[in-house]
């Protein structure tokens, strides 16, 4: 370790003038404008090409006050779509900008964190292990500090760095060991990184299959309402030799096929849901993986600090020397030697909880500190499986200590202790873990050679004795357990510790449902197909490495699991990849491993995974609600525009443009607005979690949709053929169509708010919007009754109360039949 120094860092005046001028840490990036963007893909999408063909006919034929009904129209959708959009997007940029790193800083004296890109020349930064490097500096002090440079140089070995040696380090290199403190030295495009093209990318948005699938069901939906056109165009022009109408009717029915709500409503759904659970405490990196929480049937957990409180007390100490295992509490007893030479194996400045203890312990007893008089010459960072860390020291005698701490195991097989002291130590290891204790051993060595070996492991170790530090588990992770294996989530705990203290804990938390545990090295040494099938039957995990951790998940996922894994070091990133779901923690996770993961717990309690698989249900659910719904009403309005052509109705022209127009205003925002906002059904935390690969976009789920949609256009034709074999005018026949499918849209909405439960259950949560929803409806229908202007844009007439009668009990009829289906499958 070098010498600490008093360091103040910048001023904040000296940050403005810094700023001014030599810039930011950013690197030079031009985004598009985001509204430029949308307005781009608005006048490309399919609909809005529609809108702009009829309003465009209607203007050519003369008929200019519904082309100035369709540029109105124009205006609405696409607002409300671009409003959609433009929120939607703003919430994963705000995500984005949550998920950016910060780094910690010296500033007017003070630590305080900034985001990586207000980092400005000459500022003080503090670095940790696992902290990904954010600007080019140069090291005042290292503290058993390595970095991985391997993405700048190929090299993958770590390299060690001290003030005197090596003292340069680069952005976007990886702290593996230690800490330091850096003065910046280059920052933004300036840096080694962005100097030879290796600039990170912003969080980039993928695509999961439903979005796939919804994607191609949108496309396909586009070339089957291309070539309707085309037919129907054709078809109606032989028949009537009406240009005008032929092209309309077309358009009419183009413009019914195409659902170009489901994209939008996904795109809402999933960014909305990730800003809500951001405020519940969990950053969703990307908003797609919010469909993936409500599939997960594994989470994969750490123990120390995710399900315990990492707050660490030395609770026994056990002296090789005596044999004896003695109290924390017994000050007077406490063995000096072994705490002085556990401090000689700690950092100065401690960091580690465990080191920590260590710390808070060897200040409370009245012994000589002799850090003071020695300089640390060499150190060899936390490594081997299982891990252990020395510190050799020199004093200006000549005087040289060699302290090591680390897992008992590996300094028992490295010592020069009897037979028998090695066989006590080991039964007092276990006595200590099988009471949920972590332990430490540690240790001392000589060494007559001029020069240090090269490997730790060379040196021959005295054990002074075993360190036990208690971590009791937090007071709410029993009832966040039960919680999961409520919703049908396995839970297994993946730990370092040993296989005594992971048990003990696992049965204290109700995760152990039996006594077997698996270690690191049985993990590895297994067979793939034989851990496949021991696999289900094992919730503890003891004495764990990154590549144990590895395995553990390939085998679940390869069994069909949907895993989430928790994570906090960087030993953890490659584990957190590979899961379907990796979980970071906020506070103690390190960059890497939030770098890996797909969620982050801000304030890395467990707890809030539990909304967080709730929010992801309720998502999936009332995205299938909206589209099942879309899919519901499109029907009806698809052969209320082809029925009456194809059986060569004497009026056929039910439906202009303008009638699907005004449908799509009301179903847009009902849709992906509306819906989005349902609370969720009871019981959905009761439930196994879905397949991944179940999808309610196939034929066989839609099926009840279909059959929603073919009732209504029953209801809706079958009231057009009865008002016309009555001799009605014309106009009036298409009044009660439209008046009919308005109902049916209303009672839709509210029916469809469940297919598990009945109306009467789902209505005891309410959803505001769905009545301002259905408020805005029947206002519309006032209107298109009773306001002449509006009669003649939409070519309707005046009803009476018992037209107006006739209209609802048909469309109550044609809706609310489902319930009977939803009593039948409840029973």
């Amino acid at each position: 370790m070098d010498n600490p120094q008093i360091i103040t860092g910048l001023t904040s005046e000296a940050v403005l003038k810094s700023r001014a001028a030599s810039g930011s840490n950013s690197s030079i990036a031009k985004q598009r404008s985001t509204v430029w963007v949308l307005l781009k893909e608005m006048v490309l999408e399919p609909m809005f090409i529609l809108l702009i063909a009829a309003c465009i006919i209607y203007f050519i034929a003369g008929q200019y006050a519904e082309g100035f009904v369709m540029v109105t129209a124009i205006i609405i959708v696409s607002g409300i779509s671009f409003f959609q959009e433009y929120r939607s997007r703003n919430a994963i940029d705000a995500l984005r900008k949550l998920s950016a790193s910060e780094t910690t800083v010296i500033r007017n004296g003070i630590k305080q964190k900034i985001p990586v890109d207000q980092i400005v020349l000459q500022d003080v930064v503090l670095l940790e292990e696992g902290e990904i490097i954010a600007a080019d500096g140069r090291l005042l002090i290292a503290n058993d500090f390595s970095v991985n440079e391997s993405n700048l140089t190929g090299e993958s070995l770590p390299v060690f760095k001290s003030v005197d040696e090596n003292a340069n380090v680069y952005k976007g290199t990886l702290v593996t060991s230690g800490s330091a403190t850096i003065v910046v030295t280059a920052i933004g495009s300036q840096t080694t990184f962005d100097k030879i093209g290796l600039s990170l990318q912003s969080i980039s948005v993928i695509k999961t299959p439903l979005q796939k699938q919804i994607q191609s069901f949108v496309k396909n939906m586009a070339i089957v309402g291309g070539v309707a056109f085309c037919i129907v165009v054709a078809y109606n022009y032989f028949y009537s030799r009406q240009l005008f109408t032929a092209f309309m009717q077309g358009l009419t029915l183009a413009m019914s096929i195409l659902p170009e709500e489901i994209p939008v409503a996904f795109t809402t759904f999933m960014a909305l849901g990730a800003m809500r659970m951001m405020k519940n405490g969990v950053l969703v990196k990307q908003p797609q993986y919010v469909e993936t929480l409500g599939a997960a049937t594994v989470i994969c957990t750490d123990k120390t600090g995710t399900l315990t409180l990492n707050e660490m007390k030395i609770a026994w100490l056990y002296d090789v020397v005596t044999g004896q295992s003695i109290s924390a509490k017994e000050k007077q007893a406490i063995p000096h030697l072994l705490l002085e030479y556990a401090m000689w194996a700690s950092e100065t400045t401690a960091f580690d909880p465990m080191e920590k203890a260590i710390h808070e312990m060897y200040g409370l007893i009245s012994v000589t500190d002799k850090r003071k008089e020695f300089l640390q010459v060499h150190e060899y960072p936390l490594g081997g499986t299982p891990p252990f860390m020395t510190h050799i020291f020199r004093n200006a005698g000549g005087e040289t200590i060699i302290a090591a701490k680390g897992a008992p195991e590996a300094l028992i097989a490295l010592s020069t202790l009897s037979t028998e002291k090695k066989f006590a130590i080991k039964q007092q290891v276990l006595q200590y873990a099988a009471s949920g204790f972590r332990v430490l051993a540690v240790g001392r060595a000589v060494w007559n050679e001029p020069k240090f070996p090269v490997a730790q492991t060379e040196f021959a170790f005295d054990v002074l004795g075993l360190l036990a530090f208690s971590d009791p588990p937090k007071k709410n992770m029993a009832e966040t357990i039960s919680t999961f294996h409520a919703a049908g989530i396995k839970v297994k705990m993946i730990t370092g510790d040993y296989p005594e203290t992971a048990m003990h804990i696992a049965q204290e938390l109700g995760i152990a449902v039996n006594s077997t545990v698996l270690t690191g090295n049985e993990v590895v040494q297994m067979p793939a197909e034989e851990l496949k099938t021991v696999i289900g039957n094992v919730q503890v995990f003891a004495r764990m490495y990154p590549e144990a951790k590895l395995k553990i998940i390939e085998a679940l996922r390869e069994n069909g699991e949907v895993v989430a894994m928790t994570g906090d070091g960087v030993n953890d990133a490659p584990a957190l990849k590979a899961a379907d779901i990796g979980i970071a923690m906020g506070k103690r996770g390190s960059e890497v491993a939030r770098d890996a993961a797909s969620l982050v717990l801000t304030d890395d309690d467990l707890a809030h995974m539990t909304d967080a698989v709730l929010y992801g249900r309720k998502i999936y659910d009332n995205l299938e609600k909206a589209i099942r719904y879309i899919i519901s009403i499109h029907v009806p309005i698809i052969l209320i525009v082809v029925v009456p052509l194809l059986l060569n109705w004497n009026f056929y022209t039910l439906f202009f443009p303008v009638h699907v127009i005004f449908l799509e205003i009301v179903m847009g925002p009902t849709c992906s607005i509306v819906y989005e906002n349902e609370p969720a059904e009871p019981g959905v935390m009761q439930r196994p979690p879905r397949k991944m690969s179940s999808t309610f976009l196939s034929l066989s789920a839609l099926l009840v949709s279909i059959l929603q949609g073919l009732i209504i256009a029953a209801g809706c034709l079958g009231i057009a053929a009865w008002y016309l074999h009555n001799g009605y005018d014309n106009t009036l026949v298409r009044t009660m169509v439209f008046i009919t499918i308005i109902f049916c849209n209303i009672f839709l909405s509210f029916v469809n708010r469940s297919f598990r439960y009945n109306i009467f259950i789902s209505s005891k949560k309410v959803n505001p919007l769905l009545l301002y929803a259905a408020l805005f409806t029947l206002l519309s229908v006032i209107c298109f009754i009773t306001i002449p202007f509006f009669r003649g844009l939409f070519q309707l007439t005046a009803i009476g109360f018992r037209d107006i009668l006739y209209s609802i009990t048909v469309a109550a009829v044609s809706t609310f039949w489902i319930e009977l289906f939803k009593g039948k499958k409840q029973r």
